[in-house]
């Protein structure tokens, strides 16, 4: 068997139009770079897109293959009810569907979808007062962070609307005792959320590492200034070649190629 070679799994680029392949090309960008940033959990976790077209399918990964193994090609195509849209060698994990499909129906700005359960995020999701105002990251990211109560393994269909009722308006979900979740319009906006809430989580778990007596709360007036930048009360920049999540994506996407080709197939 050839070196890198996955049964079951041939080109489809002939097969699509180029508004999906795009789409898939950037859903596969995203779960290498989920990959390199070792915020994989073996074959579990999701990464999903809605497929442009008034069906309401969307894409995510094939139930098997590692993040670093995802390619355009090897996404799974399935609809609302989880049924798959197109043949494929591989099924989906039914509790990725239940969240995403959730998400994905109720938000017409989540064409994009993220969860993970990464050390710290996980850890931070199991803390009594979630996400704490501690430095500038978190503070940027708590007036866009949501919560969700525990209820299991998320394989019961009913626990959409309430999964979405929790969510409201926000681009970004504490899953508790479970993870983080983030949703985005492209997926330089999905991949910034994610990753500043990691990085907040990951941070925090640093700074309690000396205690809860031992962190500094930063100063409410900080937090209420931050908190009205994020809510489009201040200039944060000059608007530039491009918006941030565009110039991110673009970065991002050069880091792909360099280290973890092939996603592009």
């Amino acid at each position: 068997m050839a070196d890198g070679y996955i049964p079951g799994i041939e080109s489809i680029r002939h097969k699509v139009d180029e508004a999906e392949w795009r789409v898939r090309v950037d859903l596969a960008a995203l779960y290498r770079l989920a990959a390199l940033s070792g915020w994989d959990d073996l074959i579990f976790t999701h990464i999903s897109a809605r497929v442009p077209g008034p069906e309401h399918h969307f894409l995510i990964n094939p139930f098997g293959l590692r993040f670093a193994e995802v390619t355009a090609s090897s996404l799974v195509k399935i609809n609302y009810e989880g049924e798959l849209v197109e043949p494929s060698a591989y099924g989906i994990n039914y509790a990725g569907f239940v969240i995403h499909s959730a998400i994905h129906h109720a938000r017409e700005d989540a064409h994009y979808v993220l969860h993970f359960h990464t050390d710290d995020g996980t850890a931070v999701s199991s803390q009594k007062d979630g996400l704490l105002p501690l430095n500038q990251r978190s503070l940027a990211v708590i007036p866009r962070l949501a919560y969700h109560d525990y209820e299991g393994v998320a394989l019961n269909l009913d626990e959409r609307e309430r999964l979405v009722a929790d969510l409201g308006d926000k681009p970004l979900l504490m899953l508790r005792n479970h993870g983080t979740l983030a949703l985005g319009k492209n997926p330089g906006a999905a991949w910034l959320g994610i990753y500043e809430l990691e990085r907040a989580c990951t941070a925090q778990i640093r700074a309690l590492s000396a205690g809860r007596d031992g962190v500094l709360i930063a100063p409410e007036a900080a937090q209420a200034e931050v908190r009205a930048m994020v809510n489009g009360q201040r200039a944060v920049g000059s608007g530039g070649s491009g918006s941030t999540s565009k110039l991110a994506w673009a970065a991002l996407l050069r880091q792909v190629d360099k280290e973890s080709p092939g996603y592009d197939s």
